[in-house]
């Protein structure tokens, strides 16, 4: 039987039972294509409900293609066997699409005919939501996991833990091994290193003590050179006064130049400034007198009008009278709007005639300052060079004496700065070689820091790990004690009900809970526990099913589905608590190793 699966992915899903509130619930559903060759072949449609959180939630169809014909017809279905697997994957992806919203257009539904998902078929059904209805695309009838398919489902859980256990030793073995390299190589470099720097600080020491005879020695040498500067700055500063006072002459004439041309053009302005005033007089005067010959034309032409009346005969000869007037008076009208532009232009000329004018006071009064300042300046100016030219006379004198002795002076320090270059650039080259020794320093720092670090966090990560896997071996070798423990009391059960004839010894009392979570081993994973707490009715017994008190919690506990129902009151057997005896007494019963090897 060889299996190929299609789809394996977890799915919201929304349950309904009888009498109960809907609630939503993640399934696991793994949709498997088995093909059978022996005796004829055969192609089945194997789909299986699961969820993470509870091992013992299993629920089957095994749909062969005599039997999907009966669903083809029962449900009106336009799909043949070998689409119909892609198609109802389709289906579930547009739910796991729509899920995340909060009106879904396709849902899953898990209806269930009991109060409880508790050993029950049960209908999944895909659901699309209308604003008119809620129509059913299919709806397929999962029955509940027996014994022996809990076991097998179970034992496949556990092989799966296995490997990943194998895996994650056979990582550890190679991390501890590359860290255990890695180490011997860091204390080896950190020791090299270290002798290194001990060599460097005590040639660093010598260095410095040479360095700072060498620079008291420059030193002195320095401040007889910054003397013979001074005195050369002394003299140049001289001339640059001598300069200057020349320099500050030619400015004060050039500055007087410009200030009787200054004043030739305000005269100019002004005398124009007259004669516009005078012009725009003599336009208002015009302008008067061309109003006066206006209001005269119109007086004559309503008296003309008038007559036009009473005289039609002359009405031709007065006619051209009329319109020599009124050419007469629209070559007036245009003389007047000429010179009203004229007026215009004037009054905008003088405006900035004005302007200037303003401009150029205040520029001269600006200069008169400044040309004041410039006189006081130059009265002191003229007494400090009085001064200056005293103390010329006297180092003149002093300057005829240094000149003997710079002239021995000049072949000494000649000799001097040369040796002086010649160290400046040894300094040079020994100041790069440190910087570059300091920084390779620094950098090695760095390197050994970071690699403590990485140290640091593998060991931690390597007793995390090592905490994960006793605590998963614990897990592992209870889970195998109790099962053989079951299996235990199944034979003894069936020994007990063959002498009985079949008949069941002990009523059903309680049902034994317990909920295993193993977690996936992260960076900062929680330790993973397996909790299991007893029916309240057995509460007084005290029993902790051979576990310590820190596996078990009072809250969210899971039932206990598939184990033996019939068991025994010997004292290995007091926390299970009997249920339901199996129908035929002569059932073969499989050893706890079978499923769980090792």
């Amino acid at each position: 039987m060889a299996a190929e699966s299609m789809f394996n992915r977890p799915v919201c899903v929304q349950v309904r039972c009888q009498g109960c509130e809907e609630r939503r619930l993640n399934v696991r559903v793994s949709i498997e294509l088995l093909s059978v060759s022996n005796p004829v072949h055969k192609k089945d449609l194997a789909v299986r409900l699961t969820d993470d959180t509870d091992p013992f939630f299993l629920y089957n169809l095994v749909i062969s293609e005599e039997d999907f014909q009966s669903l083809k017809t029962q449900q009106g279905l336009l799909v043949d066997f070998s689409a119909f697997p892609q198609k109802f994957i389709d289906l579930l992806q547009q739910c796991i699409q729509e899920q995340n919203k909060d009106i879904p257009r396709f849902l899953l539904q898990l209806v269930s005919s009991a109060s409880a998902l508790d050993h029950t078929p049960v209908f999944l059904n895909v659901v699309e939501t209308n604003p008119f209805k809620h129509l059913t695309h299919l709806s397929l009838k999962f029955l509940p996991g027996n014994d022996a398919e809990i076991k097998k489902f179970l034992a496949s859980c556990l092989k799966c833990l296995k490997e990943d256990k194998i895996k994650l030793e056979e990582k550890l073995k190679k991390t501890e091994e590359d860290l255990t390299r890695q180490l011997s190589y860091t204390q080896q470099s950190l020791s090299e290193k270290s002798r290194e720097l001990d060599k460097l600080k005590n040639e660093w020491t010598s260095y410095t003590a040479a360095l700072t005879n060498t620079h008291t020695q420059e030193l002195t040498k320095e401040k007889e050179r910054a003397l013979q500067a001074q005195a050369q700055y002394q003299q140049q500063h001289e001339q640059q006064k001598k300069e200057l006072e020349n320099l500050h002459q030619k400015s004060i004439q050039h500055l007087q130049n410009r200030l009787s041309e200054l004043e030739v053009i305000n005269k100019d302005l002004t005398e124009r400034r007259y004669k516009g005033d005078s012009t725009l007089r003599e336009l208002k005067a015009k302008l008067s007198g061309i109003e006066d010959e206006c209001q005269r034309a119109k007086q004559e032409v309503l008296s003309l009008r008038r007559e036009n009346t009473t005289l039609d005969a002359e009405c031709h000869e007065k006619e051209k009278l009329i319109n020599q007037l009124q050419t007469r008076v629209a070559v007036l009208e245009q003389e007047i709007k000429d010179k009203d532009q004229l007026v215009v232009r004037t009054k905008e000329v003088l405006d900035a005639t004005q302007e200037q004018k303003a401009i150029l006071e205040e520029g001269t009064e600006k200069k008169q300052t400044h040309i004041e300042k410039l006189e006081t300046t130059i009265k002191s100016l003229s007494a400090e060079l009085l001064k200056a030219n005293e103390i010329i006379k006297k180092l003149q004198g002093d300057l005829k004496t240094l000149m003997s002795k710079l002239k021995l002076k000049n072949t000494v320090t000649i000799q001097q700065e040369k040796l002086l270059a010649e160290k400046e650039e040894r300094l040079q080259k020994e100041q790069r070689e440190l910087e570059e020794v300091g920084q390779s320093l620094r950098m090695k720092e760095q390197e050994v820091c970071k690699l403590q670090e990485q140290l640091e966090t593998t060991i931690q990560k390597l007793e995390e790990s090592k905490q994960l896997l006793k605590t998963n071996e614990n897990v592992i070798t209870w889970l195998n004690k109790q099962l053989n423990e079951v299996q235990m009391a199944k034979k003894l059960e069936t020994s007990a009900s063959t002498h009985r004839g079949g008949r069941t010894a002990l009523s059903p009392q309680g049902v034994v809970h317990f909920n295993m979570q193993l977690s996936k081993m992260n960076r900062c994973s929680d330790v993973p526990t397996v909790t299991g707490t007893s029916h309240p009715a057995n509460k007084e017994n005290g029993d902790n099913l051979g576990l310590e008190s820190k596996y078990f919690k009072k809250n969210d506990s899971i039932p206990l589905r598939g184990l033996s129902q019939n068991t025994l009151n010997s004292e290995y057997l007091k926390p299970y608590l009997p249920t339901k005896a199996q129908p035929s007494p002569k059932a073969a019963v499989t050893p706890a190793s079978a499923y769980f090897p090792g």
